[in-house]
């Protein structure tokens, strides 16, 4: 995916979670967070970031956060890149073959799904998960609890013992990590639900993206440990 009108900014502050103070240009101006998450590792004051400039005169704030450097790594932070970025990559047939459907916020049970997929023979039901939080090379999430979270995996489950086969993929919003792993420190329930989704035949992916200051990649699959 490609990001129009960027420019480079140094953050300020953050007053809640929708705003950020940035500084543009020698100028302070506000920007919205296309994040709704802490970001609290990223989000440091004097802080390299990346901004995308808006032409729509109704909008509040004329720029959004979509990226941030964290040292010599880039980070896309805009949460709904995940599944648009995923969405090329599907259709690109790299992830799967022989796509024939694919739908959008497909509802089952009581969840609703990122994307259904059929390939002829094939049913599949396909969960995203945005992660941003990087320590010591390891990606890792969720960086704040998600009940949410586990809801989906717990219904994963029941798509595959419906017959259906389910996946979640956590793609990487950044390149050059180790491996990634459930966050276990920050919410054990949701790192208990990930291993017991596997373990009943859910697919766990991990894929790490090429980041620029205007694009977003999915890149390659990166090791996952769960335990």
């Amino acid at each position: 995916m490609v990001y129009v009108n960027t420019h480079p900014g140094i953050f300020l502050s953050r007053p809640n979670r929708f705003i950020a103070h940035v500084e543009v240009g020698g100028e302070p101006v506000l920007a919205h967070v296309k994040n709704t998450g802490r970001c609290k590792e990223l989000l440091l004051p004097g802080a390299s970031v990346v901004l995308q400039e808006s032409d729509n005169p109704a909008r509040k704030t004329k720029y959004s956060l979509i990226a941030v450097w964290k040292g010599p790594r880039l980070i896309n932070m805009d949460s709904q890149a995940p599944n648009k970025v995923f969405l090329e990559h599907l259709q690109s047939g790299q992830f799967i073959d022989g796509i024939t459907h694919i739908k959008s916020e497909a509802a089952y049970g009581n969840s609703r799904f990122d994307f259904y997929v059929e390939t002829g023979a094939r049913k599949i039901f396909i969960e995203i998960k945005g992660v941003t939080l990087e320590e010591d090379g390891v990606a890792l999430f969720p960086d704040a609890p998600t009940e949410r979270g586990v809801k989906h995996l717990n219904e994963l489950i029941h798509c595959v013992q419906a017959g259906y086969e389910a996946q979640v993929v956590f793609v990487i919003q950044m390149r050059n990590v180790r491996y990634f792993t459930p966050n276990t420190r920050t919410h054990p329930e949701f790192a208990k639900a990930l291993i017991a989704a596997e373990g009943a035949g859910v697919t766990v992916t991990a894929l790490d993206c090429a980041v620029t200051e205007n694009s977003l990649t999915v890149g390659t699959p990166v090791p996952i440990k769960l335990s």
